[in-house]
């Protein structure tokens, strides 16, 4: 899944949840029964986590470009600098 598909995943799962929420709430408010209410939900969350948990191929439309590696190795890595040298050199 890529940055992009992230984003939309978490915006959906925010969405679905509070959408079912409100739906699961009115409909027990109306029937006057929290078991109704709590199985709404349920359905909501369990409908929230099939669409969201799975890697659908519409949460991969912007995939990564990857360094070759024959690319990668013309450029030279860079090099880790001790802080403790740095310290010594103030000093």
């Amino acid at each position: 899944m890529d940055w992009q598909g992230q984003k939309l995943v978490e915006q959906l799962m925010q969405i679905l949840l509070v959408a079912s929420a409100v739906v699961a709430f009115a409909t027990g408010y109306g029937l006057g029964s929290f078991q109704t209410m709590m199985l709404v939900y349920a359905a909501g969350v369990v409908i929230t986590t099939l669409i969201t948990v799975p890697n659908w191929p519409f949460f991969n439309r912007h995939s990564l470009e990857w360094l070759d590696s024959s690319e990668a190795e013309r450029h030279p890595k860079p090099q880790i600098v001790n802080s403790s040298s740095k310290r010594k050199a103030a000093k």
